[in-house]
């Protein structure tokens, strides 16, 4: 059995990977590789072209798993997801043809571009880990990670997520626009040939189960999982806030928190490592008072607000 430390230096390798494509863009694979340890998905939002997509491929081209990408369309069923059963006229049986919910990395690429029935396919088996066809259930692959993009320019011929199935990501995130050097950066790069044409796995199957498995047993103190209940707690009683944070975010911030801590290569979570996620976690789980939209406050701002106003735990025997 390899030990901890040859496990932190192959996710290390994977966050290299995703340098050589994605430039400047360290925060964003950091957490996405946060979302994955910690058995979670992950919400982009942002414009077109800044590297979505991409990034789920270069993640997705980093690990020895089955790759599959979902392009939501309206005209797309709940069946095109899950898979369907056909008749085959030499058994005379039904034979289950499974969908691309069935592989190990999925990009769902403008997942609001579909039906809320077809978003509702995919979000029962990002949350349930299995898909029911025709009274079969079946469970879904392991790992099992869905990375989804949306666009919040263009809304028109769009079905927004409601804030029931936004609380299955456990984080929703941004990429944002390159600066010039950035840019300059990318050019250069891609000249000749792209850098995802020499990307390959630097990470088994069997390597991504076994370091999941050995996120949750990261330690956290009771007082910093006391500092996780108090932010959010303070969501449910903020007077900008109509709906706070339900108790699912707060086991996603405790199981987020575990697998950053485990990426930066230690067995324990600190607060910092709480402070530091909870605007990803929490801000899209979270809905605005009217007035508060009006005076032109985000999410991300009130939950900013709460982490600043939120004290921090301090062990006594540190003082």
């Amino acid at each position: 059995m390899e030990s901890t430390m040859s496990y932190n230096v192959k996710v290390e390798n994977v966050l290299q990977n995703i340098k050589k494509v994605m430039i400047g863009k360290e925060e964003p694979a950091v957490l996405s590789l946060v979302a994955l340890l910690a058995q979670g998905h992950v919400l982009l939002e942002d414009v077109p072209g800044v590297g979505k997509t991409m990034l789920v491929k270069t993640l997705a081209k980093s690990l020895d798993c089955d790759f599959r990408r979902i392009q939501f369309t309206p005209d797309l069923l709940p069946s095109d997801v899950t898979g369907v059963s056909i008749f085959n006229p030499k058994t005379l049986e039904f034979e289950f043809r499974g969908g691309p919910i069935l592989g190990n990395i999925i990009l769902a690429d403008e997942i609001n571009r579909t039906s809320p029935k077809t978003q509702s396919a995919l979000l029962e088996a990002m949350e349930e880990k299995h898909v029911t066809v025709d009274g079969n259930t079946m469970p879904l692959a392991r790992p099992f990670f869905v990375m989804a993009t949306q666009n919040p320019i263009e809304y028109e011929g769009t079905y927004p997520l409601p804030e029931a199935q936004l609380d299955r990501f456990i984080l929703k995130l941004n990429m944002g626009y390159p600066t010039f050097v950035e840019e300059m950066e990318m050019l250069t790069r891609t000249s000749q040939a792209h850098p995802i044409d020499s990307i390959e796995a630097v990470l088994t199957k069997q390597e991504l189960e076994h370091i999941q498995d050995e996120v949750k047993h990261v330690y956290i103190d009771k007082n910093v999982q006391h500092y996780i209940i108090d932010l959010a707690t303070s969501t449910r009683t903020h007077p900008q806030i109509y709906l706070g944070v339900s108790p699912r975010g707060s086991i996603a911030l405790m199981k987020a928190a575990k697998a950053y801590a485990y990426i930066l290569g230690r067995d324990y979570v600190l607060p910092d490592d709480v402070k530091y996620l909870a605007p990803y976690v929490l801000a899209h789980r979270i809905i605005l008072r009217s007035e508060a939209k009006y005076s032109g406050e985000t999410a991300s701002d009130v939950i900013a607000m709460i982490i600043e106003q939120t004290e921090i735990p301090i062990r006594k025997e540190l003082l």
